[in-house]
């Protein structure tokens, strides 16, 4: 016997599909939707169905652009150094080291990590384009801005040795302790990497 209607049991069903959202959460963002004002709804639809339509990625930095956009403002800019390139796993990485004010160089985004587990080589990154880009722009420091992650610290290491016989500097983002947290709860990899980058006061 069915209990829901089908178009609330579909709505159901598309937002299981999203990462983090169990059977309940789910059921009551449909809910939600459906006993609410109904432009609501007609809003988050077309919203959603404009991300395809939309939006593309910058041939050379691989970060989020308007459709029909040649290249990133992010890279045509003028004040940004093109020689100075931050590697990051996801566009949304390159939006956390904006909100710093204190980067001017441009971006390159892998579209993930290496993860032999998930099926990601670096056949399935934009590895090789960033090789390109570095010959093509003349690039002098590849900071590699990747999660310290068992992924993240793999996918950088791969990088890093690719580039061992060339002129190009390599660099790592500082790994540190947050503020506000206390020793015993933090991870090794964190306290290793603390006590590796630190400093005289």
């Amino acid at each position: 016997m069915k209990v829901l209607p089908t178009a609330l049991q579909q709505a159901i069903e598309a937002f299981r599909a999203l990462p983090g959202i169990g059977p309940r959460s789910a059921e009551r963002y449909a809910y939600f939707l459906l006993k609410n004002n109904p432009n609501i709804a007609k809003k988050i639809s077309g919203s959603i169905s404009d991300l395809h339509d939309n939006i593309d990625y910058c041939p050379k930095t691989y970060a989020l652009i308007e459709k029909g956009q040649k290249y990133s403002e992010l890279y045509t800019n003028s004040k940004r150094d093109k020689t100075v390139v931050a590697v990051v796993a996801e566009p949304f990485d390159v939006l956390a080291i904006e909100n710093t004010g204190n980067f001017n160089g441009t971006y390159h985004v892998l579209g993930g990590l290496i993860s032999p587990i998930d099926g990601v080589g670096p056949d399935e990154l934009t590895i090789t384009q960033l090789f390109k880009r570095v010959f093509d722009d003349n690039v002098k420091e590849i900071i590699l801005a990747t999660n310290a992650s068992v992924e993240g610290e793999s996918t950088a290491l791969y990088i890093q040795k690719q580039f061992d016989n060339s002129d190009v500097l390599i660099t790592r983002l500082a790994r540190g302790l947050p503020i506000g947290i206390d020793l015993e709860y933090a991870d090794q990899i964190t306290l290793t990497r603390a006590l590796e980058g630190r400093q005289s006061i």
